[in-house]
């Protein structure tokens, strides 16, 4: 469990993207980060850009979200990485490349929330 979460929210979809940050700024009173793409979030990492838990999409331009979720292991085995995708079959691609959880698109803002704070401190 996490105290003073620090939240990486990776999504091409602007509106998603925004809905994600609103919701988990506001609702959950965490600091929250955005990229659009998975190559700008990786940038950021790589830079040390300090954030405890990724939530990534899967299909993105540039790259994509398991490919974020490797480099990022790479880097800290430990990161928390949660995979969100309106893709069925990327739920048990997800848990075979080692994400800590899966979010399934669409989402009710109540699922997202019962995810994160399945890893941080209250």
């Amino acid at each position: 469990m996490i105290d003073n979460v620090k939240i990486l929210v990776v999504d091409d979809d602007t509106l998603i993207r925004n809905l994600t940050v609103t919701a988990l700024t506001y609702c959950v009173n965490r600091e929250v980060l955005s990229f659009g793409n998975g190559r700008l979030a990786w940038e950021y990492i790589k830079e040390g850009g300090e954030v405890d838990i990724v939530i990534s999409d899967v299909d993105m331009p540039d790259m994509n979200g398991f490919e974020l979720m490797d480099k990022v292991r790479q880097k800290d085995p430990d990161k928390i990485f949660i995979i969100m995708s309106g893709v069925s079959d990327n739920e048990e691609k997800s848990r075979y490349e080692g994400a800590d959880a899966f979010l399934a698109k669409p989402f009710e803002i109540s699922d997202l929330f019962g995810i994160v704070q399945c890893f941080v401190v209250d």
